[in-house]
């Protein structure tokens, strides 16, 4: 036969005996676990130095350096390693690779032969079911007693083995236990040991409608993380009754997933952080330490490097006082000032970015101080916003000791661009948020300022009893600041050890500075004048701060008893459009509509820009403005609604007015932005007039 005669070709069995003896070879390779654990280790790291390769496998001592040598060489000669002789490095080969998929085929089809129950677990590895870590793990994790675990782990081991499965998972394993624990009536233990992360469907769907998602890659993880750690606070951190609250719309925490991570703003001086330098402790890949600059080039590379370290740190914003001071050595040079600003400002934008929006970096610019240096940063701010379809950089203007007329111009520019700027006579952020210490302007400070409450929720349930409302008010207050005070320490102990660098060098671990717990007041306005059926009058107004001092009261007596400053405040929030959201859902949306003033409860007050300007100071919106001002001592937000159709000489003649009129207020205007191009438009049009692209953004 013609096989017969094929296999008798003395080539053709020489061909058969040699790949035969190299089988055989390749086969003894595959019987050292060592030899394997290198392969495993090249195919993960990539390419090794013998000294690196040699200690990752395990072989650390001068003893083992022969035994370490000769499975290598036996890798070599096989040709399941590579050595790169021009960089000394060694590499695993496709048929390493191959060999290392066939191992792991083999480890585990003998798993199955076996008939045992394995485990696949979190840490990536595959382990024989042992029923006595389901006991170590009820013991350590849940604060079990030794014999209810026992009890737990043996009706859990029961159930198991009725399974006709050879692989189980550690996550299966753990649902199967808290199912028992519940079935048992122990839900507070279940609680403890609960499984944080998102369903497969929901990861899925993340990244199907991934075109949703902003910030690329950086965005996706935020956005899973921030689910893992929303989940974990509301279950475990917070007290149950201000996390059923949280849930069911009484109060609202924004950013949940940052709550114990990140404080919300801070407040601090940049000139002492760039003149002095920041140890960083390693925390940061590729920085170590900044250092003092000696030219302007320098100062810009410090400026632009840590306001994106700061961003990091802070969930909401960062208030960088100092930038005139810092710039006063080099203010002969003022066009390169101004070229290299607007610059940094561009850098300091593509920094980290915590969900859509971000953190908005804001710089305090005094206008009373250094005249031409404020008119060179306000130009590049300008051509800044300019540039930037959406800046994520604000300006507070401090107009205490000078006139917005003086800068009026350039900044109705600005505002007219999209431009976030605030104007406030004293120290604020631009939400309009007060800085807790204003006595100590030279140190690091920081406001916690998460927490909102839902004022009309609160009125709906009070039967139109003013007295029960307040009363109510303070009964929310009291466990929300404890848990607010627990966050504070919480954030000081992730300081402490390295997850905040700079926070932790420039406070000395939140020990130098201060640290201020804010609460924010959501729909007081709906609650008093539409709910509990008051009068926008003088009446109503002798109510509503008969409200907020109550609110300030119990702020006060609690924080003396926590050992904390905490203050009142009203302001925006992402709050604001979810409660009126889920008591659209309770009370009816019709019910909701009739009360509320737009779209979602009021945060703080607005007025109309184009209304302002015949405005006098005996008007009953600017009277009403300053009062709550005054007596608020987290500072009140006051925007200033700038019509579609008002030009920037309109704008100009409104902020000016706005100045004389009020202590703070902030310039808000749509301006229409091509989501395709970036192109900002003068007014909003069906179309972008460059790329004819339908979708503009107002």
């Amino acid at each position: 036969m013609e096989l017969s005669e094929d296999f008798g070709d003395p080539k053709r069995g020489g061909i058969l005996q040699s790949a035969s003896k190299r089988v055989r070879m390749i086969f003894s390779v595959m019987a050292s676990p060592n030899r394997i654990d290198i392969l495993r280790i090249l195919n993960s790291k990539g390419p090794l130095t013998y000294s690196e390769l040699k200690s990752l496998a395990g072989f650390k001592s001068k003893k083992e350096s022969g035994k370490f040598a000769y499975h290598l060489r036996k890798l070599l000669r096989q040709s399941l390693v590579a050595l790169n002789k021009s960089e000394r490095r060694y590499t695993i080969t496709n048929l390493g690779k191959l060999v290392l998929s066939l191992a792991r085929q083999i480890e585990e089809r003998s798993i199955i032969e076996s008939g045992k129950m394995y485990v696949r677990t979190s840490h990536e590895s595959i382990e024989e079911f042992n029923s006595h870590k389901i006991i170590q793990s009820l013991v350590r994790e849940g604060s079990l007693p030794l014999e209810l675990a026992q009890k737990i782990t043996e009706e859990v081991e029961n159930r198991i083995y009725k399974f006709q499965t050879s692989y189980l998972t550690s996550s299966l394993i753990r649902e199967m236990v808290n199912s028992v624990l519940l079935e048992q009536g122990h839900e507070d233990y279940r609680h403890k040991l609960a499984r944080f992360g998102l369903p497969g469907y929901d990861i899925h769907e993340m990244l199907t409608n991934v075109d949703g998602i902003h910030n690329g890659v950086e965005g996706l993880l935020f956005k899973t993380g921030q689910n893992v750690f929303g989940e974990y606070l509301v279950l475990n951190t917070l007290p149950k009754d201000v996390a059923d609250s949280h849930l069911s719309g009484d109060l609202h925490i924004t950013n949940a997933g940052l709550w114990s991570l990140l404080p919300d703003t801070i407040f601090v001086n940049i000139k002492e952080l760039i003149e002095e330098g920041v140890d960083l402790r390693g925390k940061f890949l590729g920085v170590t330490r900044t250092s003092s600059p000696s030219s302007l080039d320098d100062l810009f590379t410090s400026l632009s490097l840590l306001a994106c370290l700061l961003i990091k740190e802070a969930s909401q914003e960062v208030v960088m006082d100092g930038l005139v001071t810092v710039l006063q050595k080099y203010s002969k040079n003022l066009p390169e000032i101004e070229e290299k600003l607007a610059s940094c400002f561009a850098k300091i934008s593509t920094g980290p970015k915590y969900g859509k929006n971000g953190t908005l970096a804001s710089f305090r610019i005094s206008i009373g101080m250094e005249p031409k240096l404020v008119g060179i940063i306000l130009q590049a701010y300008k051509k800044y916003v300019k540039s930037t379809p959406l800046p994520s950089i604000g300006l507070v203007i401090d107009y205490e000791k000078a006139k917005i007329s003086d800068y009026s111009e350039i900044l109705a520019d600005v505002i007219a661009l999209g431009g976030h700027v605030m104007f406030a006579k004293g120290l604020v952020s631009n939400k309009g948020l007060a800085r807790g210490d204003a006595k100590n302007v030279g140190t690091t400070s920081i406001n916690l300022e998460s927490l909102s409450i839902n004022m009309p929720r609160l009125a709906f349930e009070s039967n139109k009893d003013e007295t029960y409302f307040r009363a109510r008010l303070a009964l929310l207050m009291k466990p929300s600041l404890a848990a607010m005070s627990l966050r504070k320490k919480e954030i000081s102990d992730l300081t402490r050890r390295g997850l905040n660098p700079i926070l932790a060098n420039n406070t000395q671990y939140m020990q130098k500075g201060s640290v201020t717990l804010v609460v924010n007041l959501i729909g007081l306005k709906e609650a008093v004048y539409g709910i509990l059926g008051y009068e926008n009058n003088k009446a109503g107004h002798e109510i509503l701060a008969k409200v907020i001092n109550t609110a300030m009261e119990v702020a006060t007596k609690k924080g003396k008893e926590m050992g904390d400053n905490v203050i009142v405040t009203m302001t925006e929030s992402d709050a604001a459009s979810r409660f009126s959201s889920l008591d659209g859902e309770k009370y009816g949306k019709m019910s909701i509509n009739n009360h509320a003033m737009g779209e979602s409860y009021s945060e703080g007050i607005i007025l109309d820009a184009s209304e302002i300007i015949e405005m006098n100071p005996k008007n009953e919106r600017i009277v009403e403005s300053n009062y709550f001002s005054k007596i608020l001592n987290g500072g009140l937000l006051v925007q200033l609604k700038i019509p579609d159709t008002m030009d920037s000489s309109g704008i100009k003649k409104a902020i000016e007015k706005a100045g004389d009129l009020l202590g703070s207020f902030r310039p808000i205007k749509k301006v229409p932005i091509c989501s395709n191009c970036g192109l900002k438009e003068e007014k909003i049009a069906e179309k972008c007039s460059v790329c004819k692209s339908p979708y503009i953004l107002a």
